[in-house]
């Protein structure tokens, strides 16, 4: 059963014993970070007592952290076995992830330019400078930041679509957290940038032809970088 690599030890926290909160997202960063760095290997099955020693808590926050780690899919629950590392997305799922993203998040950019408010606009602007100054790191530490910048656009686009049915869709997919999983292998942050600021900037002319497009060679471009986490056929 497995608690947490030898390699991996050194980057864990030493916890000590704050606000229940504020040890239970401590405790859930953690076991995130070795998930999406691959520390922790797909299909592998997690003692949550073995990582409770590691991190020197209580069983209890690690469970909590469990919870919430499934729920963005990073774990999975087994009957009779407890959780598990759930698998990488592998190459067809990903490319069934970006045909539906390509299916609503050219339309979110669209009606985004015909109808966001100056405070979206602003906010949208505020997240890409935000991003320019985050560094491209080469694990989830390093990059989490950007990460977590990179999902905040993506949904104020689509809340700036007006479109609640759009907002619900793309929250479901969890789909930046797939992402990132394979992020560490290829490397997107100059890239994305720019394509950010194209779609940013054609919502903010209020030309919803412009950001679909902008958004479409977004979303292909990402497709292409992800794909090369894959050994190629």
């Amino acid at each position: 059963m497995t608690t947490v690599p030898k390699d991996a030890q050194s980057r864990l926290p030493r916890l000590t014993p704050p606000p229940r909160t504020m040890l239970r997202d401590t405790v859930y960063e953690a076991i995130k970070g070795m998930l999406m760095d691959n520390d922790l290997a797909p299909g592998a099955r997690l003692s949550i007592d073995g990582i409770a020693r590691e991190l020197e808590v209580s069983p209890t926050p690690v469970r909590e952290a469990m919870t919430k780690l499934e729920s963005d899919g990073l774990v999975a629950k087994r009957p009779h076995a407890g959780y598990i590392v759930a698998p990488l997305m592998d190459q067809v799922s990903l490319d069934n992830l970006y045909e539906f993203r390509l299916l609503i998040e050219p339309a979110a950019a669209g009606l985004a330019a015909g109808g966001a408010s100056k405070a979206q606009v602003t906010h949208l602007r505020k997240v890409v400078e935000d991003m320019a100054a985050r560094p491209d790191g080469e694990n989830y530490e390093g990059y989490r930041d950007f990460a977590v910048l990179d999902a905040l656009l993506h949904r104020t686009i689509a809340e700036a679509s007006g479109n609640h049915l759009i907002v619900d869709a793309l929250s479901r997919l969890h789909a930046h957290t797939h992402n990132y999983r394979l992020y560490f292998r290829t490397g997107m942050a100059d890239e994305t940038k720019r394509e950010h600021e194209r779609v940013v900037e054609a919502i903010a002319a209020q030309a919803p032809e412009a950001a679909e497009a902008a958004m479409r060679d977004h979303l292909t471009s990402s497709r292409a970088r992800l794909r090369a986490a894959y050994p190629q056929q």
